[in-house]
């Protein structure tokens, strides 16, 4: 067996080379994305091609007729012409969940971001504000302990960069999968109030205190903050429009760390400028990378905005090498599959 590599990985690859002949390219050797010409070059004779963003087209499919098993280390391949895979027989494995942690986790550090103002005043006293010119000694009036204060004025960081407390806030999460889910435990840990919309998820398998399932009109109306966890799709996108942001409270709070398409753009600047939303995190653009002049860069300070890296830590992409290695030791030994797309 063949097997061409062009995925990110992190550990041993050792289960490959144990299945047959591995060829490693692209990504995985610090190359940039293949175009599909490159991909038939390596592959046209491969049973296997396991890769994490190279376009997988219908010409790549369809010129590599050996191929049995295409793996994409994204728990979405949205880069697979999953019809022409379809046509061919070829099996379609991928890694549900593989960065749901990650995703989690910084949906969470965003949230606290967007809460106390931590990216704004670091980068405040990054260009030297709020900052004294000289090394001078403070000293404490006689008989009173040392007392450390930045200041009191108006002007004084505790008042600019004054925020609010997660606590007994209420947190409306659309989608509730993988990282939905682990992002509602870590926030109840908080102790923050959840409203969940998910049309795949009964009310049964969520209602319990402080955790309800409710309609997508009000939790946009009831919400605190509202994180977004969709896949993306026609079911999902445009979904949040003017009516919902403007069906917001004053001062609320959205973040997107999963599909930019679930969010009509034009609207979220809108409300961003105008009201109501106070703030907003993101982490995904409908262009990437974000044009330098673009509102969320040059306009809004009431947005916090990082580079479409949810999922970059390392122990994700240990698990999805994991679970590819994993699945593929199932294919050939015939046995039932865990993360074939369906």
């Amino acid at each position: 067996m063949k097997i061409v590599f062009t995925a990110e990985y992190a550990g041993s690859l050792e289960p490959f080379r144990q299945l047959g002949e591995l060829v490693i390219e692209g990504w995985a050797i610090g190359k940039p994305k293949l175009q599909p010409s490159q991909i038939i070059d390596l592959a046209h004779d491969a049973e296997v091609l396991v890769t994490s963003y190279d376009d997988i087209t219908a010409e790549v499919i369809n010129s590599c007729p050996e191929l049995k098993v295409i793996a994409c280390t994204r728990a979405n391949p949205v880069n697979i012409d999953l019809q022409a895979a379809r046509a061919r027989n070829i099996t379609v494995l991928y890694t549900p969940g593989r960065n749901a942690d990650a995703a989690a986790e910084l949906t969470l550090g965003l949230m606290l971001g967007l809460m106390r103002h931590i990216p704004q005043s670091h980068a405040a006293l990054k260009r030297g504000e709020f900052t004294r010119e000289n090394q001078s000694e403070q000293h404490t009036q006689s008989g009173l302990r040392k007392d450390v204060v930045w200041d009191v004025s108006p002007e004084s960081p505790y008042e600019v960069f004054k925020g609010g407390e997660l606590r007994n806030k209420t947190l409306g999460l659309l989608g509730y999968g993988n990282i939905g889910r682990r992002v509602a435990r870590i926030a109840r840990a908080f102790g923050m109030n959840i409203l969940v919309v998910d049309p795949f998820v009964a009310a049964e398998d969520i209602d319990e205190p402080g955790l309800h399932k409710t309609t997508l009109e009000a939790l946009f109306r009831e919400s605190d903050i509202v994180s977004l966890h969709l896949s993306s799709g026609p079911h999902s996108e445009g979904l949040v429009d003017a009516s919902l942001l403007q069906s917001m409270k004053p001062g609320a709070k959205l973040i997107n760390t999963s599909r930019a398409s679930v969010i009509v753009e034009a609207d979220l600047i809108e409300a961003l400028r105008h009201g109501p939303l106070g703030g907003a995190a993101l982490d995904v653009y409908h262009q990437e990378p974000l044009w330098r002049e673009h509102p969320f860069i040059s306009e809004l300070d009431n947005v916090i905005i990082t580079p479409h890296i949810a999922g970059a830590t390392r122990e994700s992409i240990q698990k999805h090498t994991a679970m590819i290695a994993a699945d593929l030791q199932r294919f050939v030994a015939g046995e039932p599959l865990l993360y074939a797309w369906r």
